[in-house]
């Protein structure tokens, strides 16, 4: 942990407030030539140009006549689509480079399948003392069983082993890990988590959200040197993918003064908007540190991430109800009834943006109460608050987004990814108000769009597909899964963009490429707004420009 003096160090190289950088004209411009571009103008309407003009990183002007400039240098688009660099409004930065790292379990088939991926890292990887892996997915494999411990005793007992399932909200755990952990018979589920145990009672090698944490405390802690091939990691596979800019969705202090670090040595290859997590020990201390932004904008930090619940797949979503398929069941609340009230004034009350996980229709009805007597007791409606999924939202419920301006920042892919399960789970009654991407935009609240990597793939044109079409990648269902809530390609795009910016307090120098913003954009190779949407995910993207500065190209790999 840094010192409080490297700290005040540190805090003074960065700028507390945003400040948009006026241009010099008068200096060498780059124009980029020969593109079909699209952008929104700062109204959200959907605009085309053939060119555009850029200055010391920032967008100088559209559709130009090049001898009223003085150009240093062209870049000949090639006839390709121009696009604004897409923001994804709910990722885990450092979680998708620890994924791109190591065993990655999303295309298992079975407990036994995954257990021999896990046995093959092993094997290439004899000196990890931990072995971690993530993306397995209980319901995609035939018996829609839980695994057990036993399933990876049989290839590796002498190592922990600690897998999180793909959704984040579970673990799966070999018996050297519980070993290690001090899991027995006896070791109670935790307040917000569960063990699952056998018949006997006996831990099954499954912990369900909170109940997790009992084993990953005991993983070594991570370093700097671990923290920098995440982000080296993770920042590339993104721009490779078109994002140029992410909402980081709950950091620790260690990876806040990580972050402050990689800010102050302008070492930050992709636009990061940090939430910092809830539940860090050290939040009265971030939060007195107060809203920082650094002049180029690849860092900001004034938003808070709250847990409120576990995810529908797990059964770890509250719900006002019980589960359909399994009727003893209502869920798990992360954060307590009792402990919510001192959350979000602290929070809220600091001047910070209040972010609040909520996937069950019990968690939405929470957060949306609370956020309600918090604006009566001491406002802070202003500050962008947003409740992170809002998955599954009793019908009532749905107008006071609106109503209360918190923006619900929402993933297409979950949808697409849960339909066959989502309906097993909750029935169809509660289908109404799950997934209401185009009810809640309808009703006048910004939609801010993102894919919650690594829970799904990061490739923002899976998440623009699902959500047009309302199917998954093999046009499945045929008519789209409860298509009515489906969007336009535009407001999809807005999604991923201005709204999104929005969402981030940066509508001022991101999102659309207009005039004094941030000259973030990427080149790709089909016309999403033309083509038929079942080809969208298709989409490739083939050089990407942060700040006017080329960051990835396809050739060059």
């Amino acid at each position: 942990m840094m010192k409080t003096i490297a700290m005040k160090k540190l805090l003074s190289g960065l700028t507390l407030a945003a400040s948009c950088i006026a241009l010099n004209y008068a200096n060498a411009a780059t124009l980029v030539s020969n593109v079909k571009g699209y952008t929104l103008n700062d109204k959200g309407n959907l605009i085309q140009f053939s060119n555009l003009v850029m200055d010391e990183g920032k967008v100088v002007a559209l559709d130009v006549q090049p001898k009223n400039y003085d150009i240093e240098s062209t870049i000949d688009g090639g006839g390709k689509v121009m696009l604004p660099g897409l923001i994804d409004a709910h990722g885990h930065l450092l979680g998708l480079g620890a994924n791109l790292l190591e065993v990655n379990l999303r295309e298992s088939t079975s407990a036994a399948n995954a257990a021999k991926m896990v046995a093959d890292y092993a094997f290439a990887n004899t000196t990890q003392q931990w072995i971690t892996g993530r993306g397995w997915n209980q319901e995609l494999w035939s018996d829609r069983a839980f695994p057990t411990a036993k399933d990876l005793d049989s290839v590796v007992s002498d190592r922990p082993v600690v897998l999180t399932r793909v959704d984040g909200h579970a673990a799966w755990v070999n018996s050297k890990a519980m070993e290690i952990a001090g899991i027995t018979k006896d070791t109670q589920s935790p307040v917000g988590g569960e063990i699952i145990k056998d018949a006997e009672g006996n831990p099954t090698g499954v912990f369900i959200d909170n109940a997790s944490m009992l084993i990953e405390k005991h993983l070594p802690s991570a370093s700097n040197a671990v923290y920098q091939q995440q982000l080296d990691a993770a920042s590339e596979h993104l721009l490779a993918n078109g994002i140029t800019s992410m909402h980081d969705a709950g950091i620790s202090r260690d990876v806040y003064d990580f972050y402050l670090k990689e800010s102050v040595e302008s070492e930050l290859a992709i636009r990061i908007y940090a939430m910092v997590s809830a539940t860090d020990p050290e939040l009265s201390t971030i939060l007195g540190n107060g809203t920082i932004r650094d002049k180029d904008d690849y860092l900001y930090i004034r938003s808070v991430k709250a847990y409120g619940d576990g995810a529908l797949g797990s059964r770890g979503a509250a719900l006002l109800a019980p589960y359909s398929d399994a009727p003893h069941q209502h869920g798990l609340l992360l954060t307590q009834p009792e402990d919510m009230t001192n959350l979000f004034t602290t929070v809220i009350g600091a001047g910070f943006q209040l972010n609040y996980h909520a996937i069950g229709d019990k968690a939405n009805h929470v957060a949306l109460n609370e956020f309600e007597s918090t604006f009566k007791r001491i406002g802070g409606s202003e500050l962008r608050n947003r409740i992170e999924h809002a998955q599954v939202i009793a019908p009532d419920d749905l107008a006071r987004f609106s109503d209360l301006k918190v923006l619900p920042s929402m993933q297409p892919t979950h949808a697409t990814s849960d339909k066959n399960m989502a309906e097993d789970r909750i029935g169809k009654d509660r289908m109404k108000g799950a997934y209401a991407w185009k009810t809640l935009l309808n009703s006048g609240i910004a939609l801010p769009l993102g894919s919650d990597f690594p829970v799904e793939l990061a490739n923002p044109f899976y998440g623009l597909h699902a959500a047009v079409t309302r199917q998954d990648r093999d046009n499945q269902p045929v008519k789209g899964w409860y298509a009515h809530e489906a969007l336009s390609i535009e407001q999809a795009f807005k999604g991923f963009t201005l709204d999104a910016a929005y969402a981030g307090h940066m509508e001022d120098t991101l999102g659309t490429l207009t005039e004094g913003k941030w000259a973030d954009f990427i080149l790709v190779d089909q016309d999403i707004f033309t083509i038929d949407p079942k080809h969208i995910w298709k989409t490739k993207v083939l050089s990407t420009y942060v700040a006017g500065e080329q960051v990835f190209s396809l050739t060059n790999d």
